[in-house]
């Protein structure tokens, strides 16, 4: 047995799975003798990020979870991502395309991290990662319902560790009841929620979105109720569980769809690009392409007409009124479909502008990010990776008057900052650090 393999079993055999009661200190410790926890980075400044300070343990894969600590991280906090050695989240093999070796798909949700490569199924990994909950101020996991609690991982067992972290569960149906065994993708959730159902062309079938719609709007719900967790933490003084989870999301965001079936008992269906219960709201063809456009009142609708030059449409006593318009859709939309048709899309923006109707083209994604205001609103952020080299991703959609977003820290390669938070932030000696890798508890890739 080497000394390095000694050590690393004498320091680890104080810990039991169940009370851990010694913690490793870390160079920064977030307790003090009152019990009082505090941030574990005090900063002073115009440039203060709102999350300066704020430690998030990210044991989630694929995009709800890693969107959300992207979040976080994009705010200040420091986020570090747990992977499995050699594999690493289930994202870095979708593709193509890839950048190098890496995937866009990867790369696109996981700036402002830190990797460190821990096998949870073996002893010495599950302890780091119990020594690193005990300097965290929260843990996002995305696990099967009940796995993490087998492992000695769960809420309950981390909660005596460390009484205010605040863990919060990402999963497909939530973490109690008859589908929450069941394993959660976007694309099933899009479909038991109904998403699928009320998406698509109006007589054609259900629709997968565009984009993973059901994955992001959860990773948006948790990063809000991580940070009201943390505000509730500041006048408790006390964690908390917080169970998030896809079905709940995308039903919730059904909105007006679900309130018109709940009081009125009306089952949605499909519009394509039209709206139910708004005419004209919706997209049209051109003559070179596509425009929307959103006539949401009744003085809008004769704005749209004094543009088309229809004025005598506004004299019809069945389109007076938007219910109006609803009841006369079928008619409406054929005569002004076809007085679209007669001019570019170019054309027809520059008629509306200043008309105060809401319009815009139907961009491809080379045409979104070469808009103007895209690149105004900083909507495109550029890294230099360890292994891609320039890479770029969208940037965040939100901006706060009292800082100015740092330069992003690129998407880490598996285990790139092993060795760095074993040694800051838990203080671990070479030695320590040494028989971790040799037994095969955690991996360190060689870019650093």
């Amino acid at each position: 047995m080497s000394a390095s393999v000694r050590v690393f079993k004498s320091r680890f055999s104080a810990l039991c799975p169940v009370g851990f009661t010694p913690l490793l200190q870390s160079k920064n410790p977030l307790r003090y003798p009152n019990g009082e926890r505090r941030l574990s980075l005090t900063q002073t400044g115009e440039n203060f990020r709102p999350l300066e300070g704020v430690r998030v343990l990210d044991l989630t894969r694929v995009l709800a979870g890693p969107f959300a600590t992207m979040i976080l991280g994009d705010l200040g906090a420091e986020v570090i991502k747990v992977e499995r050695p050699g594999v690493g989240d289930d994202t870095r093999a979708w593709g193509p395309p890839f950048v190098g070796t890496e995937s866009s798909y990867f790369l696109s949700v996981n700036r402002n991290k830190k990797s460190i490569a821990v096998d949870l199924k073996h002893r010495g990994g599950a302890k780091v990662i119990l020594e690193l909950v005990g300097v965290c101020d929260v843990l996002v996991e995305n696990y099967l319902p009940g796995k993490l609690h087998q492992m000695g991982l769960g809420y309950e067992q981390l909660s005596r560790v460390n009484p205010q972290l605040i863990y919060c569960s990402i999963s497909g149906y939530g973490q109690t009841g008859p589908q929450s065994q069941s394993p959660g993708y976007d694309s099933i959730a899009s479909a038991v929620s109904g998403m699928m159902h009320i998406t698509g062309p109006e007589d054609g079938e259900p629709v997968r979105p565009g984009v993973a719609m059901t994955d992001l709007a959860t990773g948006l719900y948790a990063h809000g109720a991580i940070m009201a967790a943390l505000l509730q933490r500041h006048k408790t003084g006390r964690g908390v569980h917080i169970d998030c989870n896809l079905l709940s999301a995308q039903v919730s965001c059904l909105s007006h769809i679900a309130a018109n079936y709940l009081n009125a008992g009306k089952e949605a269906r499909r519009w394509g690009t039209a709206h139910e219960s708004i005419v004209p709201y919706q997209g049209f063809r051109t003559k070179d392409g596509h425009i929307v456009v959103a006539a949401g009142n009744d003085k809008q609708f004769v704005k749209v007409c004094q543009v088309l030059q229809l004025m005598e449409l506004t004299a019809e006593p069945k389109y007076k009124t938007n219910m109006l318009r609803v009841q006369n859709r079928k008619q409406l939309l054929h005569t002004l479909s076809q007085r679209f048709l007669q001019e570019k899309t170019t054309d027809w923006l520059q008629r509306f502008k200043g008309s105060g109707v809401p319009v815009g083209p139907i961009n491809s994604i080379q045409e979104v990010f070469s808009d103007p205001q895209v690149k105004h609103n900083s909507l495109i952020q550029e890294m230099n990776h360890p292994t891609a080299g320039c890479i770029a991703v969208p940037g965040p959609a939100v901006r706060f008057s009292s800082f100015t977003p740092d330069k992003p820290t690129p998407p880490p390669v598996i285990g790139q900052h092993t060795y760095q938070v074993l040694r800051d932030t838990l203080s671990y000696s070479d030695d320590i650090i040494t028989a971790l890798l040799e037994s095969g508890a955690v991996a360190q890739n060689k870019v650093s």
